[in-house]
């Protein structure tokens, strides 16, 4: 079955940097697009970046621009968001999420708490 396994997230003081990393399983991870949303407490779920099957970055939220880059690895069928110069605005729990070449979804992860606070 599909499975979405997010890792890496954790309390880091504002300025420093978190990797997250997405381990997919039981679909074709290098057929797919892929996403970091995040949610913070009392609101809703926000598109952070996206990347293409191929490995090219689609979309950066404005907020996250130059801060933030998303990468894959479709050898190890990972996704990966380098969150670097962090704020606390950046807190949220960050879930990757999986889609087909039509856009539909594929599956989401569990989810993983980033918290930036001094």
């Amino acid at each position: 079955q599909v499975q979405l396994v997010e890792s890496g997230g954790g309390l880091v003081q504002p300025g420093g940097s978190l990797r997250l990393s997405c381990a997919a399983s039981g679909f074709a991870f290098s057929r797919a697009r892929m996403f970091w949303y995040h949610q913070a407490p009392g609101k809703v779920r926000e598109l952070v970046a996206g990347i293409s099957s191929e490995g090219v970055p689609t979309y950066y939220r404005d907020s996250v621009k130059g801060r933030f880059s998303i990468s894959r690895d479709n050898n190890k069928n990972e996704v990966y968001l380098q969150m670097n110069n962090l704020k606390v605005e950046d807190t949220a729990v960050h879930y990757c999420k999986a889609e087909d070449t039509w856009g539909r979804t594929i599956g989401w992860g569990q989810g993983t708490q980033v918290t930036v606070s001094a």
